[in-house]
């Protein structure tokens, strides 16, 4: 196994990578608080692969009626996917947003006004008393050119306050890293934790969806043979389909989410499909972001954290 590796960027960001971990860390604040917390978040850092991987064989079972696991990530992983018991799932649904939840405790100490782990676009967060973090969402990453040299543009934007029950945004879809069951280019997900996020953006990803003769889909072993997802079918393309067609997956999608979030388990969430988008807004309006609304591209420069 690598050594994990960081690496200073641009604002006073940090950069950590560990094997498929991913992080991209930033907080504001007293600048000796915020130097400390960055230690203290990157030595945990260091520890995390090594911990999942000792527990990587039952991490791959599905979500079961009582937790065999020991490590606090790999018990939060368990905890995140459990209300999901009922259907087929593995606490790897929630392990960047675990991850990122595991960090995040790092910062919550005086001093430190807000901070955000991006763990590949599941985000947790720590917001002190009167603070808020601008989120930009990137919904289709077949537009993505990582060789371009211009700004990246956000199709939405929101605002997560500090008096919101928000501190977890996470995105799953079949373009993602991980494997879809569904036909979501992107579910980004408003949770009271990352994990949380991680695995309801899962879930609901996974129910946008329909059968159409353009949709091609594998074993997910097929495509990587150390899968969770063992034989099931997961999506490989989406051809162009008709409007009637996006509109029954997104159906399928919100109502979903809506089942999710009576049950106390969501806040929000903005489901994309093909250029046609739903936006499954909080129970509370008090308490709402300010999500763009219909035309979903709507053109503006990142926002400070990027989803």
């Amino acid at each position: 196994m690598n050594a994990a590796e960081r690496f200073a960027l641009d604002g006073g960001r940090w950069h950590w990578q560990h094997g498929p971990i991913d992080i991209v860390a930033e907080a504001d604040g007293d600048a000796d608080a915020v130097a400390a917390a960055h230690e203290s978040a990157w030595e945990r850092f260091r520890q995390l692969l090594g911990e999942l991987v000792a527990e990587l064989a039952l991490l791959r079972q599905p979500v079961g009626d009582a937790c065999a696991l020991k490590g606090p990530v790999a018990r939060r992983m368990w905890r995140a996917c459990a209300p999901f018991a009922a259907g087929f799932i593995t606490p790897m649904a929630a392990v960047a947003g675990s991850v990122a939840e595991e960090l995040i405790a790092s910062y919550r100490r005086p001093g430190i006004e807000r901070a955000w782990l991006n763990n590949g676009g599941d985000i947790a967060l720590h917001l002190a008393p009167g603070t808020s973090v601008r989120v930009g969402l990137f919904a289709d990453l077949a537009r993505f050119d990582p060789s371009g040299r211009d700004l990246l543009e956000t199709d939405s934007r929101f605002t997560v306050d500090a008096a919101m029950p928000v501190r977890g945004v996470a995105t799953s879809g079949w373009r993602g890293r991980s494997f879809s069951l569904g036909i979501a280019d992107s579910v980004t997900v408003l949770a009271a934790s990352a994990s949380e996020a991680d695995a309801a953006a899962t879930v609901i990803a996974n129910a946008v969806d329909v059968e159409d003769p353009s949709i091609e889909r594998r074993p997910a072993r097929a495509c990587k043979d150390d899968s969770d997802l063992g034989d099931r079918l997961v999506t490989t393309n989406v051809g162009s389909l008709d409007p009637s067609q996006v509109q029954r997956a997104l159906d399928a999608g919100m109502a979903r989410g809506a089942e999710l979030q009576q049950a106390g388990l969501i806040h929000a969430a903005l489901l994309v499909c093909q250029h046609r988008w739903r936006l499954l807004q909080p129970l509370s309006s008090l308490s709402a972001p300010s999500m763009a609304h219909d035309p979903l591209p709507a053109s503006g420069a990142i926002g400070s954290v990027f989803a």
